[in-house]
């Protein structure tokens, strides 16, 4: 087998080296030496949890930030223990697509001939040897003592041997050996180095423009990294200062609502001020676009105010609770055009809080980047056109509409709200064919502020390595007739 370039030496070719399958790994059979009774392995709870994680997502397709936190209490974790699970766990997924691409460097099977929880175990291994500190010898033992206990002793040399040869060289030296050349494909190159699919980064670079060269490898990395906790003080409930008193954070740079916790926190469910229900988690990103809408002057305000596409929670705590201060109202709406239908009210405020593929938030959904696919964005963009008419038709001449989304895609984002704005004059129903309807866009950067680096406008796409935030997208909209 090809051993991995010395990266000392220099490239001879962009693309990664070729090589034949031969029919096994080197020590790939039953480990020798020791007779007599095998001793009992001590396996260490934090990585059962995480492959445990790791075999949820897989089998069930379940979603990390749902299915970990009864993983973690089933194992009996808590603080530092569960803080490591956590970071192996949610670390290997985010991290798959770059460790199966040295995985696949380092054994002769092909990825889809490896048993998949085979798989799940040397994702889970290469993770602590290319990406934590853990020393190599206690990452391959450790995973090597799982395998043993779930298939046998011939499965455990198998993984034993592939993680030896991963721990031949580090993440820097594999990347360089198996990523394109950074001068031939660099949204490529940025893609392996950042572990997203290609499709992915190439998202992240159109929506940068101009500044893709220079900023794409720093939004994949921002993206890539483990995320600071975002909470929201419910308004007229607590404080972002006494919120962050209470819960040890820090009052958020941008939000008047927001505070951060440190990353690896633990299960936030548990913090007195979310069980009380004072604060919810919610990204200052998604606070910041939630409370440009309320900034947009209307005129006579009659605070009827409509969350279109609310979710469970979401960003109606946020509306909800600055209307209710305001005495006004809130109607929280399912996410289905048809159901925007039964609405027959006339609204001063709406928020399109449209269903989208969630490129924008993959750093806090670790399994999200290896499940959506190209085509999805199509179909979810159609019916995000659909969602913003429905909300131009809902909001009254002079009220404003919010369209916000959890991607950069520009089909999600700019591509949505440049069908809108050329519809002008498509009528609100048959039965009101006579009535049309005018929209104008407005310049949103002045309802963010003190947020720096919005662009030229009139949009705003929020970064995480520019704001800390998701990649959040705002348009507002003003119905003129």
């Amino acid at each position: 087998m090809t051993e991995p370039r010395d990266p000392r030496q220099p490239r001879r070719s962009g693309r990664p080296q070729q090589r034949g399958r031969p029919a096994g790994p080197r020590g790939a059979g039953p480990p020798r030496g020791r007779q007599g009774p095998a001793r009992p392995p001590e396996l260490d709870p934090a990585r059962m949890a995480a492959l445990e994680l790791l075999t949820a997502v897989r089998v069930r397709n379940a979603y990390a930030n749902l299915a970990f936190p009864a993983i973690l209490r089933r194992h009996g974790l808590r603080d530092r223990d569960a803080a490591l699970a956590t970071e192996l766990g949610y670390g290997t997924l985010r991290a798959q697509g770059l460790l199966d691409a040295v995985i696949d460097a380092c054994t002769e099977r092909p990825l889809h001939r490896i048993e998949p929880p085979l798989l799940d175990a040397l994702r889970l291994g290469a993770y602590q040897l290319l990406r934590t500190r853990v020393p190599p010898h206690a990452a391959v033992d450790t995973t090597v003592e799982l395998v043993r206990v779930d298939a046998g002793s011939r499965s455990a040399g198998f993984v034993n041997a592939v993680l030896r040869r991963i721990a031949e060289h580090g993440e820097a030296a594999w990347v360089e050996q198996l990523a394109p050349d950074p001068k031939e494909d660099a949204v490529g190159h940025a893609a392996l180095a950042h572990a997203h699919p290609r499709w992915v980064a190439q998202a992240f670079a159109d929506a940068l423009g101009a500044r893709a060269e220079e900023e794409l490898d720093a939004a994949l990395a921002a993206d890539d990294a483990r995320p600071s906790v975002h909470l929201l003080a419910r308004p007229g409930e607590v404080t972002a200062e006494e919120l962050a008193l209470v819960t040890g954070g820090e009052p958020a740079p941008y939000s008047p609502y927001g505070v951060h916790l440190e990353p690896g926190t633990g299960d936030i469910g548990e913090l007195d001020a979310v069980r009380e229900g004072l604060a919810v988690v919610q990204d200052e990103g998604s606070q910041l676009v939630t409370l440009a809408l309320t900034r947009v002057p209307v005129g006579d305000d009659g605070h009827r105010w409509l969350d279109l596409c609310a979710g469970p929670g979401g960003k109606s705590a946020l509306l909800g609770g600055l209307v209710g201060l305001e005495g006004g109202t809130l109607d929280a709406v399912e996410p289905a055009e048809h159901r925007a239908e039964l609405v027959r009210r006339a609204f001063d405020r709406v928020l399109v809080d449209a269903p989208c593929t969630g490129l924008g938030a993959l750093r806090r959904r670790p399994e999200a980047r290896w499940r959506r696919r190209p085509e999805d964005v199509a179909e979810l963009s159609r019916l995000q056109r659909e969602l913003l008419a429905a909300a131009l038709r809902h909001v009254r001449p002079g009220g404003v509409v919010a369209y916000v989304t959890c991607s950069p895609h520009l089909a999600e984002t700019v591509g949505v709200v440049a069908a809108a704005t050329r519809r002008r004059g498509k009528p609100a129903s048959a039965e009101r064919a006579e009535e049309e309807i005018a929209v104008e866009q407005l310049d949103a950067r002045p309802f963010l502020p003190g947020v720096p680096e919005l662009g030229p406008g009139p949009s705003v796409q929020l970064w995480p390595h520019r704001h800390g935030t998701d990649a959040m997208f705002l348009a507002l909209l003003r119905r003129t007739r």
